[in-house]
């Protein structure tokens, strides 16, 4: 190696150093940004844009009601900025430990200002549990594009108030994506209540037609209020359906006849697979937890589509 390469070898070395110790402003790093589910990363990316780089606390394949964060998910917060919640049940306890390892992480809270739907209806326990009903509220509020809305409103207040500097970015951005999110919710509403909406005005179920579908994991009330549908789960806060209850479940599928039954990736498949073979059905997964959210739910709809034919 001659002197000259070797001197220069060093200098960049040198310069790479001092790059690496500069401050972050000086780089205009992005906001740290943190949240929940997969499908959050997806809002929050349409608006942030650049601006932002994303953690996701539940990794894929796990269900958010019962995670719970490992230490070193918990160290990646320490560099957040912001965290948008949802209303996972891991949030409650959390939370509060988030912030206590990072007194600056602001908290959005996601989830506000959307209107939620009961764990579990009246008329699932009428038909198949004798036992009171369990308290709560449904969280998977993302599965319906008109409460993503609200969600994404959210989910600018908090970019802005972290990073005034890029708000009329982050405004702009905003409105593409309610614009993205209007084309979907149109696309949606053809799909299930005609392709001319002036001579089926009605959804499925007020036509008189079959709008039920059957799931395991009641994860998608949100997205049968929208479109005028209507979920029947299999199972409702953890707890799978008694032998008994299983028996009335079947017979309720036969009496709506119902053919398929949606499973997602999260949750044993045992009780549906049980079901469906007594149907002579098939299961369908519908994964609620996708990080593709405007794709997810177009073929989600599709399935359910097909089913209710």
């Amino acid at each position: 190696m001659t002197l000259t390469r070797y001197i220069a070898g060093i200098l960049l070395f040198s310069a790479v150093s001092i790059l690496n110790g500069l401050p972050s402003w000086c780089a205009e790093a992005p906001v740290q940004a943190a949240v929940s589910i997969a499908p959050q990363k997806y809002f929050v990316e349409k608006i942030g844009g650049a601006h932002v780089a994303v953690t996701v606390m539940v990794p894929p394949g796990v269900e958010p009601h019962t995670y719970e964060p490992k230490p070193r998910e918990v160290l990646a917060l320490s560099r957040a900025r912001v965290y948008f919640a949802i209303g996972a049940p891991f949030e409650y306890a959390w939370l509060p430990r988030f912030k206590s390892t990072n007194p600056r992480l602001l908290i959005v809270h996601t989830e506000e200002n959307v209107p939620r739907i009961p764990l579990a209806q009246e008329e699932y326990h009428e038909l198949v549990r004798a036992e009171t009903p369990e308290s709560g509220m449904d969280i998977h509020i993302w599965l319906s594009p008109p409460l993503v809305k609200i969600q994404a409103q959210s989910i600018f207040d908090g970019l802005a108030k972290i990073d005034p500097a890029h708000i009329e970015e982050y405004r702009a951005n905003l409105t593409r994506f309610n614009a993205e999110i209007d084309s979907l919710d149109a696309d949606l509403k053809k799909l299930f209540y005609g392709r001319q909406q002036a001579k089926s005005p009605l959804p499925p179920l007020l036509r008189g037609e079959n709008g039920k579908f059957m799931v395991f994991h009641p994860a998608w009330a949100y997205f049968a209020q929208a479109y005028g549908l209507k979920e029947i789960p299999i199972e409702i806060a953890g707890k799978e359906p008694k032998p008994s209850e299983l028996m009335k479940l079947i017979k309720l599928a036969r009496e709506q006849k119902i053919t398929v039954i949606f499973v997602q990736p999260q949750f044993s498949a045992r009780s549906a697979r049980t079901i469906a073979d007594a149907i002579h059905g098939r299961l369908v997964y519908a994964d609620p937890m996708a990080e593709n959210w405007a794709k997810n739910l177009r073929t989600a709809a599709e399935e359910f589509k097909a089913a209710l034919r």
